[in-house]
């Protein structure tokens, strides 16, 4: 993904009808029977907001080039079919490894940039930094179904213990 070619990014339009869909699907499955029984479903309403965060984040002026590349990477897992939590097996629950890393990218970019340049783009319902501070208390309970050995797992739990 060149994230300095705004070209290559999919328009407002696509972006938009992606953020909708997703966010119809999810609230389809969590007003279902194994949606309303998912201990996880508070955090999976974020994946949409998440998303569309990154997006806008990635494109903003005020992002600089390494910055720029870490969000996109973090974009392209999003959209990747296979993954640590494939969505394709597991459903929504799939994306709970998206919203992790999604999480992480995010907290460097405010540590990095301060809060102002990613909160203007935050469209959810809740304040960003709470978002943030929820799904930081679940990552680790979601960071050790990551089989061990995988080299981003390995990661995540080192920098938990650095903080």
């Amino acid at each position: 993904m060149n994230v300095n070619n705004e070209e290559k990014l999919p328009d407002e339009q696509e972006q938009q009808d992606f953020y909708q869909k997703l966010r119809t699907k999810l609230v389809a499955f969590l007003g279902s029977k194994k949606g309303k029984s998912n201990k996880f479903t508070p955090y999976l309403m974020f994946v949409p907001d998440l998303f569309h965060l990154l997006i806008k984040t990635v494109t903003d002026a005020g992002v600089d080039k390494k910055s720029r590349a870490l969000i996109g990477a973090s974009i392209a897992y999003f959209v990747l079919p296979m993954d640590l939590m494939p969505e394709g097996l597991l459903g929504f629950g799939g994306y709970l490894d998206d919203v992790v890393l999604a999480t992480f990218v995010i907290n460097t970019i405010i540590n990095k940039l301060g809060p102002d340049v990613v909160e203007k783009h935050w469209t959810g319902d809740d304040k960003l930094l709470h978002v943030l501070q929820k799904v930081a208390e679940v990552s680790d309970e979601v960071v050790s179904k990551i089989p061990v050995k995988s080299p981003i797992a390995q990661f995540v739990k080192q920098e938990s213990k650095d903080k």
